[in-house]
């Protein structure tokens, strides 16, 4: 199984992760990275890798980007493996991809993520799980919102192999990305029908709202203000967030523009 999957990582300005994310796929006979116009030496460091296959398209969304790494970049592989640069496989997770045969009606694996925070793995984290290995032929990608989802066509499985999310990119790039995810999640929220959103958005719908309840959840249910500063930070983070999502979204409800 694991001779018929080809990686592929989309890049931007990934200097600080790209290397480790490639350490962990050195099973691979086939990697395709597919960048942004990185400014920084991500394509070097891709490039020294072997088996790399380095594109670069101008960045218009995240589907976009993907649907033309399915398509556009010659892979031969039946399975594809979509990876951020800051994924980096558990050595269980590349053991399980060794044995793994897939029945027919499945078109794709879910994993579940640990998140780091500089190097620190969490108890728990908002991460979720999703669909990383899947079908290439089978596979599409749509936006929804700041965020991107995976239509496929059969049965989901489940890896049992965790991978690990550890950005080591500035707070200050993180920052202004927050804001550029909060102006697209504020849209989406105004547009979207109650029905079609999930009971986590359904509260953002209400600005602020969202904010005591993620702090509950993450430093409290989740115990991550008593682990240390990697907890604490990532709390932070994650507060953050629903902050600037809760200005995004007063400014868009009175017509005044949508922040940074």
């Amino acid at each position: 199984m694991i001779t018929d999957i080809t990686p592929v990582i989309l890049t931007y300005d990934e200097e600080p992760n790209i290397a480790r994310a490639l350490e962990r796929l050195s099973w691979a006979r086939d990697i395709v990275i597919v960048d942004s116009g990185s400014t920084d030496r991500t394509r070097a460091i891709a490039e020294a890798h072997p088996r790399v296959r380095f594109f670069e398209r101008p960045f218009d969304d995240f589907a976009s980007q993907w649907n033309y790494a399915l398509t556009g970049t010659g892979i031969r592989s039946a399975w594809v493996l979509a990876l951020d640069a800051d994924y980096i496989l558990s050595q269980e997770l590349i053991d399980e991809l060794v044995g793994l045969s897939p029945a027919p009606e499945v078109c794709g694996y879910r994993a579940s993520f640990v998140y780091y925070i500089d190097g620190s793995a969490l108890r728990g984290s908002l991460y979720p799980s999703s669909v990383v290995l899947f079908r290439r032929d089978r596979g599409r990608y749509e936006m929804d919102g700041h965020a991107y989802r995976l239509r496929l066509e059969g049965e989901v499985g489940r890896l049992k192999g965790t991978i690990g999310h550890d950005d080591r990119k500035p707070a200050s790039r993180w920052k202004r990305s927050q804001w550029a995810y909060a102006r697209q999640e504020a849209l989406k929220l105004s547009r979207a029908r109650w029905a079609e959103l999930s009971w986590a958005d359904r509260l953002r719908l209400v600005p602020f709202a969202s904010v005591p309840a993620v702090t509950i959840y993450c430093g409290v249910i989740k115990g991550l203000f008593f682990q240390g500063r990697a907890g604490r930070i990532y709390s932070g983070q994650r507060i953050y967030a629903e902050v600037v999502l809760g200005v995004c979204r007063c400014l868009r409800l009175i017509g005044r523009g949508e922040g940074p």
